[in-house]
């Protein structure tokens, strides 16, 4: 007897189209079945009539415990955002990053994100949430040179979090290196940290080319832009997650795609920021993979993955052109999310891990069109009705299992008016 099945449901596979009034059998936290019908039973079964039944979102660049800073430093240009936003990060305190961890995941199961790649720091708090939670992370304990902190202390502190973290919590949790960027981090401590990573067999999270400035400033250092950089150093690969790569050259895109290199494109806090447009129809062209993040909830307001999706299609129909299909853009959101934290999920198919969501398409918004579109341009967070990972029900019917919604929000409130109260 199978441990779950989902029944009556438009099954969006992502990799093999639709399955109307399809079902889904789920075994010991793994798809087993993906059909028409079934003869295995299970013991739960959920009616998804109504409903789109399609993998969870991966969101593939965040700062999860930014949501305490929420609205901290709006309508600011770069430079003045980030000043404001590094004094608040100063007097975040481990507590307070767990209540902005439990608000963050807290936010991302309500609206159907399953997995997503962090960077930031207290990172142990993070780890402890998403253990407890249920939901699925790939974490990088963020590193910036210099910080009172000696390279060797920083290092070692970052190996002994992988050594702990990674393949945590029934490997839900794997780890990352997570050098901020190549502004922020010379290239001689770059290279310790990549040498790291190949030791520990873990991959690199990393800015690259969000602003004009960083690649002025590094071609004025070292004569080349952040990724020739990157790639001069062997950082680029199929296990770097890059975010943002807005200032790219054709020959960088071409390196990136030659690298295998995961770009994690954040359209909504790009916009927000005032920092350019990444070119990612032409990296789509060309064959990078490209997935989508939130960022921090700092720049972008939230962690809902489906505002992303609709940012990407409208920032780049913007520029002129056709823009991204919304089947594209829910790949990105979904399988092209999973290649980039190196998790077997985003589709829907035998052997995957049981990370699936149940959206409500029987609103009014959604209704009529086609089903990709109706999603993208029509689904918010609050749609999601069913959240799923591992085979385990994290929310149902809108109700969140594994935390106390209530609880979650004060513990925000309480730590943020304390960040404030230091003001």
């Amino acid at each position: 007897m199978a441990d779950l099945i989902i029944k009556r449901g438009h099954v969006i596979t992502i990799n093999g189209g639709v399955i109307d009034n399809g079902v889904i059998v789920v075994d010991n936290g793994i798809i087993t079945h993906v059909g028409k019908d079934t003869k295995e039973k299970a013991d739960r079964v959920i009616d998804a009539k109504g409903c789109a039944v399609l993998p969870g979102l991966v969101n593939a660049h965040t700062h999860v415990s930014m949501t305490l800073l929420r609205g901290a430093a709006d309508n600011f240009p770069f430079k003045e955002w980030l000043d404001k936003i590094q004094q608040a990060e100063m007097k975040l305190t481990p507590r307070c990053v767990r209540a902005g961890a439990y608000l963050g995941v807290l936010e991302m199961i309500k609206s159907g994100t399953t997995a997503f790649a962090d960077m930031y720091f207290h990172m142990d708090e993070v780890a402890e949430v998403v253990r407890e939670t249920g939901i699925r992370a790939s974490l990088g304990y963020g590193m910036i040179e210099g910080m009172n902190e000696e390279p060797e202390v920083k290092l070692k502190n970052r190996a002994e979090f992988n050594l702990k973290w990674n393949g945590a919590a029934t490997s839900r949790i794997s780890t990352m290196y997570a050098p901020h960027s190549p502004l922020s981090c010379s290239k001689e401590f770059l290279l310790r940290v990549k040498e790291q990573a190949a030791r520990d067999g873990t991959g690199i999270h990393i800015h690259v080319l969000e602003t004009e400035d960083e690649l002025g400033s590094m071609k004025e250092k070292y004569g080349m832009c952040s990724v020739n950089l990157l790639d001069s150093i062997g950082m680029l690969d199929s296990r770097t997650i890059a975010a943002h790569c807005i200032w790219l050259s054709d020959g960088d895109i071409e390196l990136l795609k030659n690298r295998n290199v995961n770009v994690a494109h954040c359209p909504t806090s790009n916009m927000a920021l005032g920092v350019g447009t990444a070119p990612v129809p032409k990296m789509l062209d060309k064959g990078v993979n490209v997935a989508l993040g939130t960022d921090g909830a700092a720049s972008s307001g939230s962690l809902d993955m489906w505002n992303e999706m609709r940012a990407a299609s409208a920032i780049h129909k913007s520029k002129g052109n056709n823009g991204i299909t919304p089947r594209k853009l829910l790949e990105m959101a979904t399988v092209n999310g999973a290649k980039a934290l190196d998790i077997n999920a985003g589709v829907l198919k035998p052997g995957c891990c049981a990370d699936i969501i149940i959206v409500d398409t029987g609103k009014l918004q959604l209704v009529p069109g086609d089903i990709y579109s109706a999603l993208v341009y029509g689904v918010s967070g609050f749609d999601v009705r069913t959240t799923i990972v591992d085979g385990k029900i994290l929310m149902e019917d809108y109700e969140v299992k594994v935390l106390e919604e209530e609880k979650v929000i004060e513990g925000a409130r309480k730590a943020a008016l304390k960040i404030d109260g230091d003001n």
